[in-house]
């Protein structure tokens, strides 16, 4: 079956997505691999995710999120903020808004171009594990912020080869089965904090990555003492804030703060059986969303 989709592309301070709304639940497909398809760029339009917007008993609306490979991946802090302004401009929601992802609700507000987002409290957090086998040595700390990271610090993020360096640590046995996403951070002198991530289920280096973020923020925080709002200077060369308190090793109230953008919009032919996109022409809408 072939089914006309419309879809708008969108930028999390770097972080790139495919959203599409499906508020009336007429989307009838394998969403994992519709992701797939979505997100090549080579063959599609090219994100690091696919974002659903669903019907919520609950919230304003559900937000299901695919990886690039079509996993599913839980939450996503970059894709909340771009889902959050979409959900606004689009008309679901008002600038003050709840959503669902998983098993837990996400507040959300919007200004402007730029939207905070209410966060789930850390947890997991494990302070200086070290990897050490025939192809890896390394330490850092570990930390759940709605996705599982491992925050490792260097002297110069320009050095670190984070594709070798953060495939080895993703799929060490140490982070098994799952995995784990994995930071590397960098303290500037102006006191900003730089990051580059590797994002699990992309499987590759992102422009950004919002609870990589949120991460950093939480791990240095405990281990310099750094105080809220911590500014992180992203790979895209956007600048994001996250706000927490912090009380003896807990974090809590944590708010992502950052950019997210409409890049352009359009429709496509998604062949369900085949499960591609069927080779004609993507319209572009010349509208978008302010």
């Amino acid at each position: 079956m072939k089914i006309r989709l419309h879809f708008t592309k969108m930028s999390g301070a770097g972080n790139d997505f495919v959203v599409v709304e499906n508020m009336n639940g007429e989307l009838l497909c394998d969403k994992d691999a519709l992701a797939v398809a979505l997100c090549s760029r080579h063959t599609g339009i090219g994100a690091d995710g696919l974002l659903v917007l669903e019907r919520s008993p609950r919230a304003d609306f559900f937000m299901s999120y695919y990886n690039a490979d079509g996993s599913y991946g839980g939450m996503c802090g970059n894709g909340g903020r771009c889902v959050a302004r979409y959900a606004y401009v689009s008309g679901i929601a008002g600038p003050d808004m709840t959503f669902e992802a998983l098993d837990h609700l996400y507040h959300a507000q919007v200004v402007g171009n730029d939207v905070r987002l209410h966060m789930k409290d850390p947890s997991r957090f494990t302070n200086g594990i070290r990897l050490s086998d025939s192809s890896l040595t390394s330490e850092g700390d570990f930390v759940d912020t709605g996705a599982p990271h491992f925050v490792i610090e260097q002297e110069s993020l320009d050095n670190v080869d984070v594709l070798t360096l953060g495939r080895a640590v993703r799929f060490h046995s140490t982070f098994a089965p799952e995995g784990c996403n994995v930071d590397f951070v960098e303290r500037l002198q102006d006191g900003v904090v730089a990051i580059r991530t590797y994002e699990r289920g992309v499987e590759t280096e992102t422009l950004a990555c919002g609870t990589g973020c949120v991460a950093a923020a939480v791990v240095l925080a405990h281990r310099y003492g750094l105080l809220s709002p911590v500014t992180l200077r992203v790979r895209s060369g956007e600048e994001v804030r996250v706000y927490f308190r912090y009380d003896r090793g807990h974090w809590s109230d944590v708010l992502l703060e950052g950019s997210a953008h409409f890049v352009f919009q359009g429709d496509l032919l998604y062949d369900t059986e085949a499960r591609t996109i069927v080779d004609s022409p993507i319209i572009l809408s010349h509208s978008i969303p302010t």
